[in-house]
């Protein structure tokens, strides 16, 4: 992206997250370094004990001021923040920077004690001492603010969705390399972290190798377990592109030889049921829950719903769970450009795991398919 539709991007989103803080009532959104920094001006930084905060006016997101330690000044420069006209405004180490930022909020106008939404991301260290410099500072999460921008993603972002998802497919069909019997989840799990590099992500954000009745648990993380003959294995990884914009994708595997599980192929096609079921239910309009129900309703009625024990989905983007996230309770209708995965499972303690996911956009007529690979099982 040019530097001028990087700045015009930032412009647009500043633009909207104030008209969301107007209509939620707040002064001031104050965005910590994170996924929400990263979405609104295309960069951000660890602050650790250093405050940096960008602080957007509701009513003049063009006043847009970034608050950071000298020191960090030169990692903005040509940034789109700074080509979109956000005023930076620096701090030295043993300056008060609470007071600097209550101060470019006008804290001293006579109208009365601003309110502040608060990225969700904020260190509690910061958010206590800012609180603590104007304890009349009413403060609330930001979350909802920011997910109303982000949970729709802009055709840029699907193609990003869309490119990671290639690499991650690419390396799903790389798994007979590496998967086999007698080596260790750990083994394995280190040949994918490298295969997803190799395949086009910046880095791998989680490998989960989980065999056997290891699959029972849906977060595993891979151990010294020996893979066995006959194995099941629950094989779920992902990570973030160049961008930034993350894959997350999970396909059951069979280790050949052996005697498998008797009912590992029933359950891996009822798995695999259930999940295209949901794949197809996907709208614009049909509520969030309504996803997870067509998933869980497939589970239920063979007498495994017990063991699903998970959401069906969660929203991806920046952050590898972000909004909507695809569970009961949650009447979100789904709109063209949301992204999330759709991966229901079925967890039987102490035998096996099963769990097929895929990335979804809300296209206009249905789900847009961000992965490809084979979900039949596969022996490998």
């Amino acid at each position: 992206m040019s530097n001028a539709a990087s700045a015009a991007t930032t412009t647009d989103r500043l633009r909207r997250l104030a008209e969301t803080a107007v209509d939620a009532g707040v002064d001031v959104v104050l965005v910590a370094p994170g996924p929400d920094l990263a979405y609104l001006v295309g960069h951000s930084v660890p602050s650790h004990e250093r405050l940096t905060l960008l602080a957007v006016p509701a009513a003049a997101p063009g006043d847009a001021v970034m608050i950071l330690p000298a020191l960090e000044r030169g990692g903005w420069e040509g940034s789109a923040a700074e080509a979109a006209g956000v005023r930076f405004v620096t701090w030295l180490d043993g300056q008060d920077p609470y007071a600097a930022l209550l101060g470019e909020l006008g804290a001293g106008a006579a109208a009365g004690p601003p309110s502040a939404a608060v990225d969700d991301h904020l260190p509690y260290l910061h958010a206590f001492r800012l609180q603590a410099a104007r304890p009349e500072l009413r403060m609330r999460p930001a979350g909802d603010l920011t997910a109303e921008l982000r949970m729709r993603k802009q055709p840029f972002e699907v193609d990003e969705l869309a490119s990671v998802g290639a690499a991650i497919d690419r390396v799903h069909l790389r798994i007979g390399e590496w998967l086999r019997a007698g080596r260790t989840e750990n083994e394995v799990a280190a040949d994918i972290a490298a295969a997803l590099v190799e395949e086009g992500h910046r880095a791998a954000d989680f490998v989960i190798v989980a065999s056997g009745p290891n699959g029972a648990s849906p977060h595993h993380e891979a151990s010294d377990r020996v893979i066995e003959a006959g194995d099941p294995v629950v094989v779920d990884i992902g990570g973030p592109n160049p961008a930034g914009y993350n894959s997350d994708s999970t396909r059951t595997y069979l280790v050949a030889g052996g005697e498998p599980d008797p009912e590992f192929a029933t359950v891996h096609d009822l798995v695999r049921t259930a999940q295209r079921a949901a794949v197809d239910a996907v709208r614009p309009g049909a509520t969030a829950e309504s996803i997870d129900r067509t998933a869980r309703e497939v589970i239920e009625r063979a007498g495994y719903g017990e063991h699903f024990i998970t959401r069906t989905g969660h929203g991806i983007g920046l952050e590898v769970h972000e909004h909507p996230y695809i569970v009961a309770g949650n009447t979100r209708p789904l709109e063209p450009g949301m992204a999330f995965s759709i991966e229901p499972g079925v967890y039987l303690p102490s035998r096996f795991g099963v769990r097929i996911e895929d990335i979804v956009v809300v296209g206009d007529e249905g789900a847009v398919l961000m992965n490809t690979s084979p979900t039949e099982l596969i022996v490998v």
